[in-house]
């Protein structure tokens, strides 16, 4: 075997979608490489979602009743589908600051020198992320399963909903692309990510049925955020119970959750993927 094909992947130049989607991946396996030099964010990145399925299953899950539903285990089925939303939301603020730490070091100055597509920097930076996501849905499922959690209408719905999750997950990635290019500083992309991205996730369904907000208008921002509707998603497409009695008093989004998580994560998608790769050109230029 010769020497040159063990050579790391290095970008190819020029322009067109494959050379944009080999410059991305090669700058995935730089971000993915930097995680396995660095395994305590991995780890850490962990723990919280651990935390956060035992805290509340076990402090909170007695004193959390759910319509519709009965026994130890109903809130815990409940929160589950909440909790890994809450968790890979917050891939925005993961990704807000690694680019934050990446232009504050002077890397995308060096990838700009790099014949390098312009949007491979911000799909190697998400899709790292996403891939990490991956193992800590891993985590949260199995210790979700430990404490009660089930999927009870077969395979494929299974299927469906962590594709809707991870979508949704991917599309949060964008937002923190944006934050991140936005800011000066790392401390300035935490702090800025947990100030957007905390309301986002509790004004929801993800640990309470919506309808127990008070007052009314909150319940009604709560039916149309996205992160309810991928939650409520999530419980439809694995049988966990929604803390509704009856699926004819739910709002119209909650009522038709999974197009509308597809809806709100494609949306996502197409406002932020641009503006992110704007924001990256005003940064480097």
């Amino acid at each position: 075997m010769s020497s040159d094909s063990l050579a790391p992947a290095v970008p190819l130049g020029g322009h067109g979608p494959a050379t944009a989607l080999h410059d991305a991946w090669v700058v995935t396996l730089r971000n993915l490489r930097r995680m396995t030099r660095i395994p305590e964010m991995v780890v850490f990145s962990s723990i919280q979602p651990i935390m956060f399925v035992l805290l509340f299953a076990f402090v909170f899950g007695g004193a959390i009743p759910v319509p519709g539903a009965a026994g130890t285990t109903a809130y815990r089925e409940f929160l589950l589908p909440g909790i890994f939303v809450q968790t890979l939301a917050f891939t925005a603020a993961t990704t807000s600051v690694g680019l934050a730490d990446d232009l504050h070091k002077g890397l995308i100055d060096r990838f700009r020198s790099l014949p390098i597509s312009r949007s491979a920097v911000l799909a190697g930076r998400t899709t790292a992320d996403w891939i990490q996501n991956l193992f800590v849905l891993l985590v949260m499922a199995i210790c979700g399963l430990v404490v009660g959690w089930r999927i009870h209408d077969g395979v494929l719905k299974a299927l469906a909903g962590f594709l809707l999750l991870m979508l949704f997950a991917y599309a949060m990635s964008w937002i923190g692309a944006v934050v991140g290019l936005s800011v000066r500083t790392v401390e300035a992309a935490n702090t800025i990510g947990f100030i957007w991205i905390f309301p986002l996730t509790f004004l929801s369904n993800a640990f309470v049925p919506s309808r127990t907000l008070s007052p009314q208008w909150l319940q009604n921002v709560a039916d149309w955020n996205p992160v309810s509707a991928t939650v409520q998603a999530l419980r439809s497409l694995w049988g966990n119970p929604d803390g509704y009695v009856s699926t004819a008093k739910m709002p119209w989004p909650i009522a038709h959750a999974p197009w509308v998580s597809l809806f709100w994560s494609l949306l996502i998608l197409l406002v932020f993927v641009p503006m992110s790769v704007r924001k990256y050109r005003s940064v480097s230029a």
